[in-house]
């Protein structure tokens, strides 16, 4: 089942469900979907549909900080409640290590050695690990092993 029809089908069983807020929450997921499609004329992907996931995640992480920092605990508890909802649809997340082998296998089939090297190597470790990993982790460890 495709990660769009899994949401379909989680909004039908969250109305039944009277589970209002976790229906809001995958009534926006799909809005965003629908949005990209409007904006770019693409049938979206289950690839397409992490990266709308990721984008979403990153942006409720933004705001619980902005939120937190300016002691509006109320709101930041929503956020988080959406960024739980949200997470529950993207696949598990791999830790440093499998990150590093990742890393590893990439610099093999590329040839990464030096910092020059970096965009190369991003760009071939941005899709293999799309919804997997934390891009701005990812950079940094590439970073480091790529640093002289």
């Amino acid at each position: 089942m495709s990660l769009k029809q899994q949401l379909t089908d989680d909004m039908k069983a969250a109305m039944k469900a009277g589970e209002k807020d976790r229906l809001a929450v995958i009534r926006l997921i799909n809005a965003a979907i629908k949005q990209k499609e409007v904006d770019e004329r693409v049938e979206m992907t289950d690839a397409l549909v992490l990266a709308v996931l990721e984008k979403m995640v990153k942006q409720r992480k933004d705001s619980i900080t902005q939120y937190e920092g300016a002691a509006r605990e109320d709101l930041a508890a929503i956020e988080r409640y959406e960024l739980g909802v949200i997470d529950a649809y993207l696949p598990a997340k791999l830790d440093e290590a499998a990150i590093q082998a990742e890393i590893d296998k990439a610099m093999a089939a590329t040839g990464a050695a030096s910092a020059a090297d970096i965009g190369k190597l991003m760009g071939v470790l941005k899709p293999a690990l799309a919804g997997q990993a934390d891009m701005g982790l990812v950079s940094k460890l590439v970073k480091q092993k790529l640093a002289p």
